[in-house]
């Protein structure tokens, strides 16, 4: 039996706070929640997540490098680095595995300096104001880019 894909859920700053922070833009859904979403969502294809979340940009940058010889692809909320970090953006080119961003918020209905993603241009696709169902879209999303990979689309 082949070994299951392992996908990637990374989220960063101030998501450890879902659920609390912001629930009129964020909605009360913790991480935890949507963390055990994913698996669900990643289980049912035969696929495994390992989730990390940090509020530190070095810190993902490192389990990033850390993990791309173990991962098949990533599902990241990078949260407001994704507007800031250009280490983080060459980090996900770096690791030459598929990335989908995702955002919980529409970006692009908020503040402006929220309109531009510097981390886009290095993901496969973008999902953004579906609340906490764009997490598994997102992860559906992967998974259909690496089953095609997979079969030579």
């Amino acid at each position: 039996m082949a070994k299951p894909a392992l996908i990637l859920l990374v989220n960063g700053p101030n998501l450890n706070l879902l659920g609390t922070r912001k629930p009129e833009v964020y909605g009360r859904t913790t991480l935890s929640e949507i963390e055990a979403d994913v698996a669900a969502a990643a289980n049912a294809e035969g696929a495994a997540v390992l989730c990390f979340q940090s509020n530190h940009e070095g810190a993902i940058i490192d389990f990033l490098h850390d993990q791309r010889a173990n991962a098949a692809g990533a599902v990241m909320n990078a949260g407001a680095y994704t507007h800031t970090s250009v280490a983080l953006r060459d980090a996900i080119e770096a690791i030459e595995i598929p990335v989908v961003e995702v955002h919980i918020s529409n970006t692009h209905r908020r503040e402006e300096f929220r309109h531009r993603s510097l981390i886009a241009g290095a993901c496969v696709g973008q999902v953004t104001g579906l609340g906490k169902h764009g997490y598994t879209v997102a992860t559906s999303l992967l998974l259909g880019i690496l089953r095609g990979r997979a079969e030579g689309r």
